[in-house]
């Protein structure tokens, strides 16, 4: 099976998740905390790194992929990447549709990031600076689909909280 046809199934499924969130009213309350930096958001952060996340981690897919050779391409940031934060504190009060309808063009983009992969290029490798050498398949699970499924989950916690 070609990695992009499990990937896509996925990303159909985050999608509808995600539009159902944006759907409706802010859930108050805070995520979880995040297991590595114990950081809790609302819900307008969430919106905010899922609008901020999907363009960054698209293009660094496209620098790992660009790579020549087989030594893995160096790629990625850091939580503490300082235009991460700014981004999110910057957009987590924008409404949420109108990330929404930003995000709608970035899912498309990478539905087709994705099936647009070779198998070569499924094969190539980068070093991320803490998580080290991985591969594109394992890039685009920790850094874009499944990130998307992380997220939805908080908001759907969130949402959850709030009907009790």
């Amino acid at each position: 099976m070609n990695p992009a046809d499990g990937f896509i199934l996925r990303l159909q499924y985050v999608v509808m998740r995600l539009e159902s969130h944006a759907r409706t009213s802010a859930a108050q309350g805070l995520t979880d905390p995040d297991p590595p930096t114990g950081e809790r958001w609302e819900w307008g952060q969430v919106w905010a790194h899922l609008t901020e996340f999907i363009p960054y981690w698209m293009e660094q897919v496209r620098v790992v992929v660009g790579g020549e050779g087989s030594d893995p391409v160096p790629f990625g940031r850091t939580k503490a990447d300082p235009g991460r934060i700014a981004a999110i504190e910057r957009d987590r009060h924008e409404a949420v549709s109108a990330l929404w309808s930003r995000m709608q063009g970035q899912l498309a983009a990478l539905w087709n990031q994705i099936d647009d992969l070779t198998p070569e290029d499924w094969s190539k490798r980068g070093e991320h600076p803490t998580l080290g050498v991985m591969d594109v398949p394992r890039i685009v699970d920790e850094f874009l689909v499944g990130h998307l499924e992380q997220h939805a989950a908080q908001l759907d916690d969130l949402a959850s909280a709030a009907d009790r």
